[in-house]
């Protein structure tokens, strides 16, 4: 099998078992395609179920080293294996994450809207159900980090070390 000037095999599809579009390409810490042969960072498995906490868990230390692309996809399995009742806070929590990888990217437009949306998300799903503190996140802390931290984006602040701004999951605030 030969290969194209990118590197990537000519025969070579980027899908799942079942057909499914899968991008093969090797990805930088903030989840961004890297040219196919260069060496990227590790990605998260997907479709991985876990305990409420050890999500809590995993993803703080994900945002602690930098990769909010990376907590994203632990929200995301979260949001998508969990119990219907949860599934709206773990979706905020993964936009909030992906809010932070958009505005370490640089783009403020985007990082800001993601940010807000998802301290939207998990303040109103705390409001809903009476859970200000599921699993020890303080959901109101995360939302008054996540509003700070699309002003500061807004402002030209960025764009932003994700590791510096990292939220802290279990307690208000930044890391």
């Amino acid at each position: 099998m030969g290969s194209t000037s990118s590197g990537r095999p000519v025969d070579a599809r980027d899908r799942d078992n079942e057909g499914r579009a899968r991008n093969a390409r090797p990805r930088d810490g903030l989840g961004r395609p890297l040219p196919y042969g260069a060496t990227g960072v590790a990605r998260q498995p997907e479709g991985v179920v876990r305990a409420p906490e050890a999500s809590v868990t995993e993803a703080q230390e994900l945002l602690d080293a930098g990769r909010p692309f990376h907590a994203h996809e632990v929200f995301e399995d979260a949001w998508k294996s969990g119990p219907p009742e949860e599934r709206e806070v773990w979706r905020g929590l993964a936009q909030l994450a992906v809010g932070l990888t958009h505005s370490a990217r640089g783009n403020v437009t985007g990082g800001a809207r993601l940010l807000r949306r998802g301290a939207t998300a998990v303040e109103g799903w705390a409001t809903a159900t009476g859970r200000g503190r599921p699993y020890g996140m303080d959901l109101t802390g995360l939302a008054d980090w996540a509003r700070e931290l699309a002003r500061a984006v807004e402002r030209g602040e960025g764009p932003v070390d994700a590791r510096e701004r990292a939220p802290r999951l279990r307690g208000a605030g930044t890391a």
